[in-house]
């Protein structure tokens, strides 16, 4: 993710070495010397340890302590402030300034970044905006796939998870399709609250003589449920499909 025109925690090694310690009035080119005196504040304050002056180091977490306690020697000193700043490599080695530097943000590398990153967040966007008010799982009672009742009704029973996914209390009704003259018993109306969840049991019976025509075996149903409007609330149905099972 690093190249050369990256913005990093910078120590400019041609102005500030060679380094060494001197007094306020005195002025650091008639000793030959850099910017820097060598006052090791910089390590000092850094909360990992490193000396900034050997370049950028992975346990650098950019904090720029260093950075306000070097402007802070450089105004006692007299000398400018930026020995230690924000630059890029790039503008280290050819001596550019702040236009140079940002004239090199429209790179191609920080193009394509950017493009993608724009992807992820509209497809993100869309995906939240696009989600339904509501999700269903229906899973059948596994202890039991089918059973006669009373007046030799076949009955199934199921478990159906409905998931609030709006911020206000909704009601919902579940039925089903595709199963001639059944019966639901459960799930006339149940209340959710704002991001609630809640598993409901369902018992889905169809008469006898219904059952005689089917035969035995599975048979495919289609389990709806209702979101009940609320004011002007647009009706929202979301439909699972399961299986009916008739024993022999």
């Amino acid at each position: 993710m690093f190249d050369r025109d990256t913005l990093i925690i910078s120590y400019d090694t041609k102005r500030g070495e060679p380094r060494g310690s001197r007094s306020r009035k005195t002025d650091a080119q008639s000793k030959g010397q850099g910017d820097c005196i060598d006052c090791t504040l910089c390590v000092q304050v850094c909360p990992t340890g490193i000396d900034i002056r050997k370049g950028l180091q992975y346990e650098c977490i950019g904090c720029a302590a260093c950075i306000d306690v070097c402007d802070s020697v450089m105004d006692k000193m007299g000398a400018p402030r930026g020995l230690i700043r924000y630059a890029t490599l790039n503008s280290l080695d050819n001596g550019w300034g702040r236009k140079e530097m940002w004239g090199r943000v429209a790179r191609p590398r920080v193009l394509i970044y950017t493009t993608i990153l724009l992807i992820v967040v509209g497809v993100f966007l869309t995906s939240l905006y696009s989600r339904p008010p509501f999700r269903v799982d229906v899973v059948r009672d596994r202890g039991a796939l089918a059973r006669i009742v009373d007046d030799g009704f076949v009955e199934n029973v199921y478990r159906i998870q409905l998931m609030n996914a709006s911020e206000s209390v909704q009601k919902y009704r579940v039925g089903v399709e595709q199963l001639s003259q059944s019966i639901v018993k459960g799930g006339d109306e149940v209340v959710l609250g704002p991001a609630e969840a809640r598993w409901v049991p369902i018992a889905v019976r169809v008469p006898p003589e219904v059952a005689a025509r089917m035969g035995s075996g599975a048979f495919g149903m289609t389990v709806v449920v209702e979101q009940l409007r609320q004011g002007d609330q647009p009706q929202v149905d979301v439909r699972e499909k399961s299986t009916f099972m008739v024993p022999r």
